[in-house]
């Protein structure tokens, strides 16, 4: 088990963070967790603004983790919180061959996918995987099971930790001191479970998470 940002070739965010912070309310949680058109591609306010395919944003991750796990055609990867498939498009692009699958829980989102990736994912729910155990050489994460509750969101680690033959990596929501709390709990939109660095690390252990990973905050 790793800290480590395999992130670090994604652009940096643009959005005006202090805009959001005044603004936000408890429709605006309400309407970005049902994770639809209106958190893809509605109004900023409500989540992304709109989401759409760009290859300066993933193009550059992929060599990323590509070295880091000596990614061949041969390996197999699974992205949990896939949305419209736009890391594991990349990934076929970059590494003709590799196996890949997706699971999310927006309909919406799948729906409006890549048209190439479309057959590689579902719909589904992290805490529960529709996999085998060691079903994947690299399993991925990104800003997702933080989105579920704490009982939730460590049975979705687990079940992460289950599916993967060896590697895995997530990102979630936190913070290491009380400012960073502070705009962390003001900016979310989505997250139920956010913790303290030391927490993460704490949760790891105790239900024996033993992969890689990093941390977000705004």
């Amino acid at each position: 088990m790793a800290k480590i940002n395999l992130l670090k070739n994604y652009p940096k965010t643009r959005r005006n963070l202090d805009s959001r912070i005044a603004t936000k309310t408890k429709k605006h949680h309400h309407i970005a967790r049902k994770f639809g058109q209106d958190f893809f591609d509605g109004s900023r306010e409500f989540g992304y603004g709109g989401y759409y395919y760009q290859k300066r944003f993933w193009h550059p991750v992929v060599p990323t983790f590509q070295k880091y796990y000596n990614l061949t055609h041969e390996n197999s990867i699974l992205d949990i919180g896939c949305a419209k498939g736009f890391m594991l498009y990349d990934f076929k692009t970059l590494i003709p061959g590799i196996q890949v699958a997706g699971l999310d829980i927006s309909t919406y989102a799948l729906t409006h996918a890549q048209e190439a990736i479309k057959p590689f994912i579902k719909v589904g729910n992290a805490k529960k995987l529709p996999y085998e155990n060691a079903s994947f050489d690299l399993v991925i994460s990104i800003n997702t099971v933080h989105n579920l509750n704490l009982d939730d969101c460590k049975k979705a680690i687990s079940e992460i930790q289950r599916v993967s033959k060896k590697h895995s990596f997530i990102t979630v929501d936190a913070y290491k001191n009380e400012e960073e709390k502070k705009r962390m709990l003001m900016w979310n939109l989505t997250a139920l479970t956010i913790l303290h660095v030391d927490e993460w690390e704490s949760l790891f252990k105790e239900i024996g998470y033993t992969g890689d990973y990093y941390w977000f905050t705004p």
